[in-house]
């Protein structure tokens, strides 16, 4: 397909002008712009040019600095103004730090305003009942947000409900409220559906007008407009005073990146100040005399007389203010005008949502969910976001939090969820309020990772474009999806089923303890026994790192660089060395931190009880307080944290036991779905889904269960599938051309990725060992049995040296942490890229095994492993 310049003003320009400007995106496919737009090097460097040329002090004094900050504020005030063709005789600017603290400022003051004592504008019954608010549903979470402050409020489900309220219920004046406030969003912040927000402020005012007249009237309904996500890449056109709403906020970071600064805009009228002024709460630099003391003369103070001098409490984010300057100069030398970048993101809107539009599966069965529906041509009805959710063949949905994770993989940054806009989202996927509470009684939460619920997704995902979003970018999430959720074909077994296997045919290859939660490996030497108690591998994720602010349980995901901390179990001197660069620390492995241990001084290991999260487990902790410890990490990860050690299990926790502690929560594969892809044989795993006798395990800090074991025959599988190299080419567009460019091969992953504890591999001392390998013969096991060799068996060890029992428990998720490299931090896009292809099953992408020791049947806990042990499957 041929792009034309003409489609967009400036598509032929974008590629060069990101290269310039927009360094930080390169390598990445930015699609989020309805949170946030990237910010230009340009604006920086002038603002940064700025500050190092001129000296701005606080405004409220007559200092030169102060002078000079006041004018710039004054200055800027005014182009902010134009910029949204907004008459200063009309309008007024005030400062907030978003769009949210706009809303806010106008609920207080309308609750303020309507609570006050009876007057001649002002009823007593008026007085008690407090001001209405009505909202769309499609507004943002903070416009709902705001009906917490009305005496009543009333949510419209449709255009159609605003339209025959104003022709109603509104111009019949039916209302014993002193005060109405109708909110709504002039683009929905999910869909990018435009509501044509001219026409109902219009519709308003003539109604209050027409109330005023035919009753004497004097209650009045405001309008406030929510354009925060229209602005971003729309121009917003106050021009016509008639028309315009009497409030409108805005994030002046949707439009250029920087500064992280807001407006609320006010129609100027006697009716919109006398509310606004009626608000009681006054900061410093808002009134021009205050008296403190109450007692004798009685509260009194003099506000400001302007709008926005009397609302803009307190020292104005001065600096911020002069970087808008910056970013308005800036944005309008890159783009010329708002019209400009309105054209540019309709015509990649329009190509983006057509291409995912027309992805099919094999069967023809659709691959997108479009929610909106609107023509993405027509920009008075639709802005440049996409919200959807993917379906696979068999039109099951495919959630949204393995989407985004992909996605992140892939550098590819979208955003997934409710979206901060609850009612359109619950609109769009069916949901009721019914629904909704008992999904929040039944564990949902903002941000989690309950993707589907009752069958129906539980949040959808965006894809926003802005001014400096290129046609790579929207070939670049097109082919992502195409690779990675388009089914080409009918699911086919990958490896058939071998037949004869030996009863020991496996051994240990490896032992890996993880002390730290998301730390390096200790790696278990040859020759030593290592005790396996109920919660797992001796010393196993005993320890974690806490945030110190917020107490959160630190992971690769967000730090790969916790990869590089290595910890070493020194049993002779009973301590835990841990390196971390050239640094090195000690710890006792005692709890008692006994004087055993000359090398752990008491004072290092002094520690006390901390709430922190686990997987969203809440757990207490015990951290160590001594500032060596903390900063030890916290230099080395640059993020504020110190050591933890997870509290000793009670005597009696396990399998039915009771007590405290923390248990596995295995999440079961959805079943009816299909085969395990690559398994061994074809045939879905008989412990997908946990053991229910099995599945509440007694752990400490790791995620899912005791232990984890994997595969080598299985890792070399998917190492050859990584290699493989026949992976679709990717498709990208110019203005003029569109070519197909094959992928790079990638490199082979090790085992240690997966961070298993077991790690086994097909057994060298059998005569049929040098057959073809079974890759995935896990996947069929219940349980296993570990068989120390017969040579290591005597009577004076006879414990240590007996078969051990191993029930096999679930299947193990995998997230995007496996691409993390554990000998560098650095995080590569494989091997989850490779697992989402190959291991899907359900809604979830699955490599290893999670096991327990077998401990209801009464054998002996506490007896150890070794490398080199045999081990026997069950099926």
């Amino acid at each position: 397909m041929t792009a034309q310049s003409s489609d967009s003003p400036y598509l032929d320009e974008v590629d060069s002008l990101r290269e310039r400007e927009y360094p930080l995106l390169s390598g990445t496919t930015y699609l989020d712009h309805a949170g946030t737009t990237p910010y230009s090097t340009s604006l920086i460097t002038s603002f940064t040019a700025d500050l190092t040329t001129s000296l701005y002090g606080n405004p409220h004094s007559l200092s030169s600095s102060s002078q000079l900050a006041t004018q710039r504020i004054d200055d800027i005030r005014l182009r902010a103004l134009r910029f949204f063709n907004a008459d200063p005789e009309l309008f007024d600017l005030v400062f907030v730090p978003n769009a949210t603290a706009g809303i806010k400022l106008v609920g207080d003051a309308l609750r303020d305003y309507s609570s006050r004592s009876p007057s001649d504008t002002i009823s007593q019954e008026e007085s008690r009942n407090g001001f209405w608010y009505g909202y769309h549903v499609d507004a943002h979470t903070s416009l709902v947000g705001a009906r917490e402050l009305a005496a009543r409020s009333r949510c419209f489900e449709t255009d159609d409900e605003v339209d025959g309220w104003i022709d109603t219920t509104l111009r019949n004046g039916d209302d014993k409220h002193p005060a109405q406030l109708f909110a709504f969003p002039a683009q929905s912040n999910m869909n990018g559906r435009r509501l044509l927000p001219a026409r109902w402020c219009e519709r308003i005012r003539r109604a209050n007008q027409a109330r005023t007249e035919r009753a004497n009237e004097n209650r009045k309904v405001f309008t406030l407009l929510d354009a925060a996500a229209l602005v971003s890449t729309s121009p917003l056109d106050l021009s016509d005073a008639r028309t315009a709403p009497d409030f409108t906020v805005l994030s002046f970071y949707k439009i250029f990146g920087f500064p992280d600064l807001g407006a609320l805009i006010v129609r100027r009228g006697d009716a919109v100040e006398e509310v606004l002024r009626a608000r009681k709460f006054f900061g410093g630099g808002t009134v021009d005399m205050v008296l403190a003391s109450a007692e004798a003369e009685g509260k009194w103070h003099a506000k400001k007389g302007d709008i926005h001098e009397c609302l803009e409490d307190g020292t104005l984010p001065f600096h911020s203010i002069v970087a808008l300057s910056a970013a308005m100069e800036t944005h309008a030398r890159l783009y010329g005008s708002m019209e400009r970048v309105a054209l540019h993101v309709r015509f990649l809107a329009q190509r983006l949502a057509g291409r995912l539009a027309a992805l099919r599966h094999w069967n023809g069965q659709p691959v997108c969910c479009l929610y909106g529906g609107a023509d993405y041509g027509d920009s008075t009805r639709q802005g440049p976001i996409i919200a959807l959710n993917l379906l696979n063949s068999q039109g099951a949905w495919i959630g949204k939090s393995e989407v985004e994770r992909l996605a992140a993989v892939k550098n590819i940054q979208i955003r997934s969820g409710t979206l901060c806009n609850p009612g359109g989202t619950a609109r769009s996927l069916g949901w009721s309020g019914g629904d909704m509470r008992r999904h929040f009684s039944a564990g949902l939460r903002c941000g989690d990772d309950h993707d589907i619920m009752d069958g129906r997704p539980t949040g959808i995902l965006r894809v926003s474009l802005g001014a400096m979003s290129s046609l790579g970018d929207v070939d670049a999430f097109v082919n992502f999806v195409d690779e990675f959720y388009v089914e080409k074909d009918a699911r086919v077994a990958s490896d058939p089923p071998v037949e004869d296997i030996s009863p020991a045919e496996f051994y240990i290859e490896a032992l890996s303890v993880y002390p730290i939660k998301s730390c390096g490996a200790f790696k278990v030497p040859d020759g030593q026994r290592w005790t396996v108690k109920k919660e797992g591998l001796a010393w196993d994720r005993e320890w974690c790192l806490i945030h110190q602010g917020t107490g959160a349980t630190l992971n690769q995901k967000r730090y790969p660089r916790m990869a590089l901390i290595k910890p070493f179990i020194d049993l002779t001197l009973g301590v835990l060395r841990i390196t971390a660069g050239d640094a090195v620390l000690e710890v006792s492995l005692d709890r008692g931190h006994t004087d055993r241990n000359p090398t752990c001084t008491t004072s290092l290991c002094q520690s006390a009880s901390k709430p922190s999260t686990v997987c969203g487990d809440r757990v207490v902790v015990q951290a160590y307080t001594a500032p060596a410890v903390s900063a030890f990490f916290s230099s080395f990860l640059d993020v504020p944290c110190t050591l933890a050690r997870f509290p000793p299990l009670p005597e009696k926790m396990g399998a039915g036991g009771g007590g405290g502690g923390r248990e596995s929560a295995l999440r079961a594969a959805q079943s009816g779905v299909g085969s395990m892809p690559g398994a061994f044989p074809d045939t879905t795993p008989t412990s997908s889904t946990p053991n229910s006798s099995q599945a509440n395990q007694p752990i400490l800090l790791s995620n899912e269960s005791p232990i984890l074991l994997i595969s080598r025959s299985s890792v070399n599988r998917l190492n050859e599938h990584i290699k493989s190299g026949s992976l679709p080419s990717t498709i990208s567009t110019t203005s003029t051309t569109t070519t197909a460019t094959p992928r790079p091969k990638s490199k082979a992953v090790p085992a240690d990725v997966f961070r298993a504890n077991i790690l086994i591999a097909e057994s060298p001392s059998f005569p049929n060992s040098t057959r073809i390998e079974n890759p995935y013969v896990e996947d069929t096991w219940n349980s296993f049995t570990v068989i120390p060799p017969s040579h290591h068996q005597n009577h004076q060890n006879q414990q240590q040296q007996q078969e051990m029992k191993f029930n096999v428990l679930a299947s193990c998720q995998r997230c995007q942490m496996v691409c993390v490299d554990q000998t560098t931090g650095i995080r590569g896009d494989e091997p989850y890229s490779t697992l989402v292809k190959t291991r899907k099953v359900g809604r979830g992408v699955f490599f290893g095994r999670h096991v327990s020791v077998n401990h209801s049947a009464g054998e002996a806990v506490g007896v150890g492993v070794m490398v080199g042990d045999g081990v026997r499957g069950g099926f």
